[in-house]
């Protein structure tokens, strides 16, 4: 699928499934808290709860008379203006009345309430002469105790405060306790288990690995009795490794084979081992495998186990660091169980090229099963199984929607089954159409349509020609995919028109001449272009980006170069995951001063450019009649398309 790419925005979404040429190329929320029912905790409360305390130290505590100097509240004594003084450690408050009587004359009613009045207060110092000048002028003063006021004191000053403190510890702990940070359960293993029976997945509901399903039905045999393996004195493979692309359904497959089983089955993740503590994936790994012994037989599955088990030979950092120390252990206790104990190891990932030697020798992960991206027949039997649940028209073909995905995993036919059902309620209608799972392939190759996106006429010029000319030289290429479906219709993340092609069969091996015709349907609109407007402009920057990758692949991958015809020039080779998951190249194995690489991409790419766009200008009128079509709808359908091509086939010039 050919694009016109805005170069502002994200660009470059790709199935491996068909090509797509785009023209132009509020964070997680938390979990709620709550502590006592359905009350929600917020921090609002405890903003409250601080500012409540704040006031009610401040109005009653604090409730006091200003200080004045200690000779001055010396002198208001020997003045005789001060007749009563109350003395604590604190202060010296003086009063200028003895006391107040209020209520009423007769006691027998209501009783006299004496109500002193403060008007003076003093910080005290050591002078033992204030009590002989109180003596003297008839002052009465006696001491007081703040009982009462020691223990608010310490209410307000440790009580709260300590709750308050071990209020938030007990939040933090729950959670970090979530995430498996809490500290005191770090080495306890955080598998999720699944008793026997509770696992309701079959080998049915798994389609389109039949080799793997037939390598893992040994393991449930052997689960289910292994006597006669035991009898003539065979072993079953202690660990069973899964590899695969990421959606391929290895995890599913881990399920069905618990389910077939009918055992217990222990899930983790390989990052669950690992934590910032020192040790406590070792400790976790030894905890697993004590309770899977417990429960005996069993199966233990490791996802993403290149988590914990890459390689220790290219260790940069060095040193005996937790996740070594994890997998050491996970060495360790592979080693430690007899293969006849029931006890089963199954692991998936999607990197088999890191992981650590010792893993993949005879003893732990001796088998590894591929669990591959399916084929034709395959997907379709995908399609029905995740189709059962939805309601679908009786004029729906899935072996057409099975053609029209080559190269989708099982995780990408679910989601187009999904997406269609969503679609077939956005329209209104009560059953899935063909329409609605073709749009939700094309939703998730190129993304959502977004039809408000208003473009000057200027734009939507360029676009349909852009386009026509990727769909016209897809159409001249010989052995190029069909072009599927054409359109000016902005789509997904800056994709301001796409040209859809699908391949009619799956390809496992592409020749130099293919590869070329890649490239030349790449370079077909940025030639559209600069053909009809005489100038160039930014919408081929992914065009460009992927016919660079090719043309560098093709010379120090595939050997297809002039000087170095058969060599190739880096180690880095294809991975096992297919081109869409290549290996990293940390370093290069030819020579620094080798510029023959840039110069025979430039010459390739340069030679194909010109010759696409001959061919684009002997079919100018072509261009034209296909632009104007797209311009007028929008979008051309494959029939359309072809139908305007075959109109004009006498005058047609195509590639020699």
């Amino acid at each position: 699928m050919s694009d016109f790419s805005n170069p502002q925005k994200d660009n470059n979404r790709k199935k491996s499934g068909g090509s797509w040429l785009p023209f132009g190329g509020g964070g997680p929320k938390l979990p709620e808290f709550k502590p006592f029912g359905g009350w929600k905790f917020s921090i609002i409360y405890i903003l409250i709860l601080i500012v409540g305390m704040s006031l009610f130290n401040y109005v009653f505590l604090n409730r006091v008379n200003p200080t004045i100097d200690y000779s001055e509240f010396k002198a208001k004594i020997r003045s005789g203006e001060i007749k009563r003084v109350e003395l604590t450690d604190s202060y010296f408050t003086g009063y200028t009345g003895r006391y107040r009587q209020e209520g009423p004359r007769f006691p027998s009613v209501r009783p006299y309430t004496r109500v002193p009045e403060a008007v003076y207060r003093t910080v005290p110092i050591n002078d033992p002469d204030i009590l002989k000048v109180m003596d003297e002028k008839g002052v009465d003063y006696y001491a007081v105790s703040r009982e009462g006021s020691t223990v608010l004191n310490i209410i307000f000053s440790w009580v709260l405060p300590i709750a308050f403190f071990v209020f938030i510890w007990r939040f933090l702990m729950k959670r970090l306790g979530n995430m498996g940070g809490n500290v005191l359960s770090v080495g306890q293993n955080r598998a999720v288990i699944v008793a026997e029976g509770d696992i309701v997945t079959r080998f049915n509901d798994v389609a389109g690995v039949d080799e793997a399903k037939e390598e893992l039905v040994e393991v449930v045999d052997f689960l289910k009795s292994s006597k006669k393996y035991t009898d003539i004195g065979g072993k079953i493979p202690k660990g069973v490794l899964l590899v695969g692309p990421p959606g391929t359904g290895k995890t599913l497959l881990a399920r069905a084979v618990a389910g077939e089983a009918g055992v217990s089955f222990f899930r983790m993740s390989g990052a669950d081992f690992v934590e910032m503590f020192v040790g406590v994936g070792a400790a976790r790994v030894r905890d697993l495998f004590k309770q899977a012994r417990d429960k005996a037989p069993c199966i233990i599955f490791i996802d993403e186990l290149d988590a914990i088990g890459k390689s220790r030979i290219n260790n940069i950092a060095g040193g005996n660091d937790e996740r070594e120390q994890t997998l050491n252990q996970l060495l360790v206790e592979m080693d430690g169980f007899d293969g006849n104990s029931g006890l089963i190891i199954l692991a998936a990932t999607n990197r088999p090229d890191v992981l650590d030697p010792a893993l993949l020798r005879p003893g732990r992960f001796d088998r590894q099963v591929l669990v591959d991206k399916p084929d034709l027949k395959g997907r379709e039997a995908i399609l029905r199984i995740h189709s059962k649940p939805v309601k679908l028209s009786p004029r729906v073909d899935l072996a057409a929607i099975a053609r029209s995905t080559s190269g989708f995993v099982g995780a990408d036919l679910a989601n187009i089954i999904n997406e269609a059902a969503l679609l077939a309620v956005r329209a209104g209608r009560n059953i899935v159409e063909q329409v609605d799972l073709m749009e939700a392939i094309e939703k998730t190759v190129a993304g959502l349509q977004k039809k408000t996106q208003i473009m000057s006429e200027e734009e939507r010029r360029i676009v349909a020609f852009h386009e026509t000319g990727h769909a016209l030289i897809a159409a001249f290429t010989p052995g190029s995919d069909p072009v599927q479906k054409i359109s000016i219709i902005p789509r997904g993340f800056g994709a301001l028109g796409y040209t859809l092609q699908m391949p009619i069969e799956d390809r496992h091996i592409v020749t130099e001449e293919e590869l070329l015709g890649k490239i030349n349907v790449l370079l077909g609109g940025r030639a559209a272009e600069e053909l009809i407007f005489g100038k160039l402009s930014t919408g081929a920057a992914n065009d460009l980006t992927k016919v660079t990758d090719i043309a560098r692949r093709m010379i120090t991958d595939y050997g297809m170069s002039g000087r170095f015809k058969h060599v190739a020039l880096t180690q880095r080779g294809a991975s096992m995951m297919g081109s869409k998951f290549p290996e990293p190249q940390f370093q290069r194995e030819y020579s620094e001063a080798t510029q023959y690489i840039d110069e025979e991409i430039s010459h390739m790419v340069e030679k194909q450019y010109n010759d696409v766009k001959l061919i684009l200008d002997k079919n100018q009128a072509l261009l034209n009649t296909i632009a104007d079509r797209l311009l007028e709808k929008e979008t051309l359908d494959e029939n359309e398309f072809k139908a305007l091509v075959d109109g004009n086939k006498n005058d047609i010039q195509v590639f020699a």
